[in-house]
């Protein structure tokens, strides 16, 4: 073949190009410091054009521009100069000015019109000869208005614009109703003929069936810009999350806050731990809010910690500001030795660790419940009655129908009354240690369906229900009908329901987001001369001891110096003393002249509570902060609001925490298995959140994700 090929002579490149590194993120604003297009791969001209169109020229303001001497007069440039010069860019580097058109479109041979090569290389330093600018634009034909031209013809026209804003806002408001509804967005077959795209797919295409104006835009974008692919998807959720964790932030307000933490894992068995922020806003509120999930490869506290630390720096919040520490009683995080709590307390003395109070509560009862022998044959009773009536579905069903028979029959006697709310279905489920109320719903459940129950039982011991009962089963079934027939059994089972009863209430309690470390102290105090006074003494003393084992965090100096701070009754828990040495735990944020100046403004603080009507009837430390925001006393009194927000900051309870780890069981289920990590935390930040989203308007979720990168459209 190669006689009939003429081959061409190697020659080599002799041309001075330079190959750059093609990087559109470290490409300099600054006009001094930029390559030259011509430098770049010529695949890549393009690209980088329309990169630094969106961004616009280099057009900074400074207070001084640097001066220079120009026949021993003074001559600098001026930011003025940039009006009616959209062209007109400004080195800082070099100290002279450059023109963005001929930057971008200027041939190599440019020419000498109007300084041509010196507005794109060497820069404009002739400060006293500012006609030059105007001589440098020329008329309609020259050089520099060609490139003008050609630089408006790569931009979009303003139709363009308008038509890809409504199919950007379109598309955001599809991912908000998804998002805050907790669905997923894809679907198995999302191909052109599937009659069931997914979620977002067919969203979109409901929402243009019934607009017109959306579905023209809709129908006219380019193929390559119709902002439906997954990366897309993921991009504007993110920008969603990142606005509304930037509005918890500003809320905080660069405050002092708590952290809660705790940590679950997901249903592709990943190790996930949540945080929570917990502070007090400008009105004097307690806020809690979901700031983040992480996967931690390892549950140490060092790897706990380091994986806290990396969260707080994301949204730029410092361990310095940290006031509060919240989890639950696992050894990796309050171990006195290498715990979590212990490993921040060494870098920061003032971030108090408070166990949860309603998981100490619930603890409490199971430890009575274990060293009591009567109580713990009653609970043992009532498992192993779960267990059987539960065992299968056919037992269920039979229990149902038990239940549904005796509630008609006494509506029928008028035994029950019949309402909204009433006589709903109820079942028997198992109780957990730390699930609240699990032990208290069990018991409540068990006296309305206790006649259904013996009834049932009666059924599994004479094999009616399932022909296959094992002959154990049908011993076990006799054992518990005997058990729970007995005096004993149901002397216990509306004894516990009192107790209980008692202590759900104090749990639910605990539970509120607005609850303070002086209402939570009050109400334990409450229940425990409740137990000791009023009920069955043999177990009210167990209760009473397992307490103040528990709860002896609530005796140290800390809290009972909070514990002053309580406006109820006039102020009668009012300590001068007490609050001062609670002012000296935070000596970073009472120095030694401020500990004087709280003396005696502490002094005139009490004399004005006390005599002023708004402040008569107050039930809590949170009514307090904000009645001082209200009234503005906060101003006249600083100090002592100092106090009321360091009070409020320390947690009381971890359900916050709890909760979103539900929301992520919901959120990553089964069918959303494969989930990533920063996915799922975008999605369970704007779900959990919802509210703060739904603050934040399109147009700033939109700005987000144009300048999250180079988008082929622009607003």
């Amino acid at each position: 073949m190669d006689k009939y090929l003429i081959r061409k002579p190697h020659t080599q490149d002799l041309s001075p190009r330079i190959r750059v590194d093609f990087n559109l993120e470290n490409h300099p604003s600054d006009p001094g410091l930029r390559q030259k297009i011509s430098s770049y791969h010529p695949n890549n001209h393009d690209e980088i054009r329309r990169h630094y169109l969106t961004k616009g020229p280099c057009q900074p303001i400074l207070d001084v521009f640097p001066v220079s001497y120009f026949s021993k007069k003074p001559r600098r440039f001026r930011s003025d100069w940039y009006r009616g010069r959209k062209w007109l860019e400004y080195s800082i580097e070099k100290d002279a000015a450059f023109c963005f058109y001929c930057y971008l479109f200027g041939q190599q041979d440019i020419g000498k019109q109007g300084g041509g090569e010196t507005f794109v290389t060497k820069g404009f330093k002739l400060w006293n000869q500012v006609a030059k600018l105007d001589s440098h634009v020329g008329g309609v034909n020259s050089t520099h208005s060609q490139q003008h031209i050609q630089s408006v013809l790569v931009k979009q026209s303003n139709k363009d614009k308008q038509d890809y804003r409504v199919q950007l806002n379109a598309i955001v408001d599809c991912i908000r109703f998804l998002l805050c509804r907790g669905l997923a967005f894809r679907g198995h077959d999302e191909s052109q003929g599937s009659s069931d795209k997914g979620n977002f797919l067919e969203l979109v295409q409901f929402l243009g069936d019934h607009n017109e104006s959306i579905n023209e835009v809709l129908q006219i974008a380019p193929k390559n810009c119709k902002l439906t692919h997954p990366e897309i998807q993921k991009d504007i959720v993110n920008a969603i999350a990142s606005e509304t964790s930037k509005v918890i932030i500003k809320d905080l307000d660069n405050g002092f806050f708590s952290i809660l933490v705790d940590e679950s894992r997901d249903i592709s068995v990943k190790e996930q731990m949540s945080l929570v922020l917990r502070y007090v806003n400008k009105k004097g509120t307690i806020i809690e809010q979901f700031l983040g999930i992480i996967h931690v490869a390892s549950t140490t506290a060092l790897s706990l910690k380091c994986a806290i630390e990396c969260l707080l720096c994301e949204h730029n919040l410092s361990l310095s500001n940290l006031r509060g520490q919240g989890y639950d009683e696992a050894s990796n995080m309050q171990g006195d030795i290498n715990g979590l709590k212990t490993l921040i307390l060494k870098e920061n003395k003032s971030a108090f660790y408070i166990h949860y109070f309603a998981h100490q509560l619930q603890l409490t009862l199971v430890a009575v419940a274990k060293n009591h022998i009567n109580i713990t044959e009653f609970f043992y009773v009532v498992s192993n009655l779960v267990t059987v009536v539960g065992g299968s579905c056919k037992r269920r069903d039979a229990l149902r129908d038990v239940q549904f028979v005796k509630i008609k029959e006494d509506l029928e006697n008028g035994v029950r009354r019949s309402g909204q709310d009433l006589n709903q279905e109820t079942n028997l489920k198992r109780p957990g240690d730390t699930h609240w109320g699990s032990y208290y719903g069990i018991i409540l459940n068990l006296i309305l369906m206790f006649s259904a129950v013996v009834d049932v039982l009666e059924i599994i011991e004479e094999d009616i229900i399932e022909e296959d009962v094992l002959s154990d089963q049908k011993v076990e079934a006799r054992s518990i009908i005997r058990s729970i027939l007995s005096f004993e059994f149901v002397f216990a089972l509306h004894l516990m329901k009192n107790i209980l009863g008692i202590t759900n209430e104090l749990s639910i309690a605990l539970q509120k987001k607005n609850q303070d470390i002086v209402n939570a102290m009050d109400l334990v105090k409450t229940n425990l001369h409740y137990y000791r006074v009023e009920l069955f003494y043999t177990v009210i003393d167990m209760q009473f001891q397992e307490l103040n084992n528990r709860f002896s965090e609530a005796n140290t100096d800390l809290l009972l110096c909070m514990a002053c701070l309580n406006p109820s009754n006039s102020f009668v828990a009012f300590d001068k003393e007490k609050l001062i040495r609670l002012a000296k735990f935070y000596p970073s944020d009472f120095l030694g002249t401020y500990i004087l100046a709280l003396d005696s403004q502490l002094q005139n603080y009490i004399f004005d509570m006390r005599s002023n009507d708004f402040f008569l009837e107050l039930q809590g430390v949170s009514e307090l902060a904000e009645k001082l925001v209200s009234t503005r006393k906060r101003k006249t009194y600083p100090l002592v609001y100092l106090l009321v927000k360091l009070a409020l900051t320390i947690p009381i309870a971890t359900a916050t925490v709890e909760r979103n780890f539900s929301v992520m069981k919901y959120i990553k289920n089964e069918l959303r298995n494969r989930m990533g990590d920063r996915w799922m935390n975008d999605c369970l930040m704007v779900y959990i959140e919802k509210d703060v989203t739904c603050s934040i308007d399109n147009e700033t979720i939109m700005q987000r994700f144009q300048n999250m990168k180079t988008r082929r459209r622009q607003l």
